[in-house]
């Protein structure tokens, strides 16, 4: 899957909402806290952890790649 962004970078709960693998907001905060989420390959517990087109967000079976 991916998602497009218009601006230099996204925050990392924002790119969960947008590929509608989350509900909301508080659902990307806990799943994201829970180590759930890769960011190219490594856990990230950071929900506004600067994401750039290019990189590849993992969540579960979705595989969702940033792109500008």
């Amino acid at each position: 899957m991916e998602v497009t962004i218009r601006d230099d970078f996204i925050k990392l709960g924002q790119v969960l909402k947008l590929a509608n693998v989350v509900q909301d907001g508080v659902e990307a905060k806990y799943v994201i806290q829970e180590g759930k989420v890769k960011v190219n390959g490594e856990v990230d517990l950071r929900r506004g952890r600067k994401i750039h087109p290019g990189d590849v967000i993992t969540y579960g079976d979705e595989e969702i790649v940033v792109i500008g």
